[in-house]
C-alpha cells in the first residue's frame, strides 16, 4: 500500500467517518483525503463494533450502501469504497465482485492466491491480463453526496507464488498483479510509478479532491 506523505498542516474541520476496519484501507482513504479541511476518524474511535453487510450487485451498489450505513451508524460524513479484481480470460468463471470470497469465507491471502493460479494455469501472456475496478461513495447520515467508479491500470497475473506474504483481504490480489514493463506487483510501485499508469486510486483521488473542493458544503448538523 502507499505511504502517506507528510500532512500539509492545514486546519482540519469537518470528521469524516473512513467506512471500514480494515487498517491498509484506512490508511489508503488517509491518503485520499490528505490536504482537505476534513479530520479522518475511523470506526474504532466512534466506537462502532457492528459492521454493516457487504451486499450488492456491483461494486458501484456496494460501496454506495456501504457509505450509507456507516454515515448512519456514525451520524457523520462517511467515505467507502469497493472493488474487485477483473480478469477477461476467465469469461463468466470469474465476478470481481467475489474476489475476496472466490476461494471461500475463511480462506487466508495465500490460499486465495494459489486458487488463482490454479484457475489461470492454462494461460499465458496476454490472457492473463488483469485490470483493477474501484468504486467510492461519500455520503452524510444516510444520504449519498457523490459516488464514482473506475477501471483501473491493466497489468497482468504472475505465473508463480509471490515472494512476500499475500494479505489476508481484498489486497491481496496486489501481490500478484504484475506490471512487466516496471518489473514489479501493484504492491511494489511507487506513488509516482502508479501515477504514470493513471492507476485508480491517483483518479479517485483527483475526483475526490476536486468534489471536496468544488462541490461541498460542511454539514452544520
Amino acid at each position: 500500500m502507499w505511504q502517506p506523505s507528510p500532512r500539509t498542516g492545514r486546519m482540519n474541520q469537518t470528521p469524516i467517518l473512513l467506512a471500514t476496519t480494515n487498517p491498509d484501507k484506512q490508511q489508503q482513504f488517509r491518503w485520499l483525503l490528505e490536504g482537505l479541511p476534513l479530520t479522518p476518524v475511523t470506526p474504532q474511535d466512534l466506537g462502532l463494533t457492528s459492521v454493516p453487510d457487504e451486499v450488492g450487485d456491483s461494486h458501484h451498489a456496494v460501496a454506495r450502501l456501504k457509505a450509507q450505513l456507516w454515515s448512519q451508524s456514525g451520524s457523520i460524513l462517511a467515505i467507502a469504497s469497493d472493488g474487485g479484481l477483473v480478469l477477461p480470460a476467465l469469461g463468466a468463471g470469474w465476478e470481481s465482485l467475489y474476489t475476496h470470497r472466490f476461494a471461500g469465507e475463511t480462506a487466508t491471502g495465500e490460499d486465495r492466491v494459489r486458487n488463482l493460479l490454479e484457475m489461470l494455469r492454462p494461460y499465458r501472456g496476454q490472457d492473463r491480463r488483469a485490470s483493477w475496478l474501484e468504486s467510492l461513495a461519500i455520503a452524510h447520515r444516510g444520504r449519498i453526496l457523490a459516488s464514482w467508479e473506475l477501471d483501473g491500470a491493466t497489468g497482468r497475473i504472475g505465473e508463480a507464488m509471490p515472494s512476500e506474504t499475500p494479505e489476508p483481504d481484498g489486497f491481496w490480489a496486489f501481490s500478484v498483479w504484475e506490471f512487466p514493463h516496471l518489473g514489479k506487483t501493484y504492491n511494489q510501485l511507487s506513488i509516482q510509478e502508479r501515477e504514470s499508469l493513471d492507476d485508480h486510486w491517483v483518479r479517485l483521488t483527483r475526483l475526490v479532491r476536486r468534489f471536496f473542493r468544488g462541490y461541498f458544503v460542511a454539514p452544520t448538523a
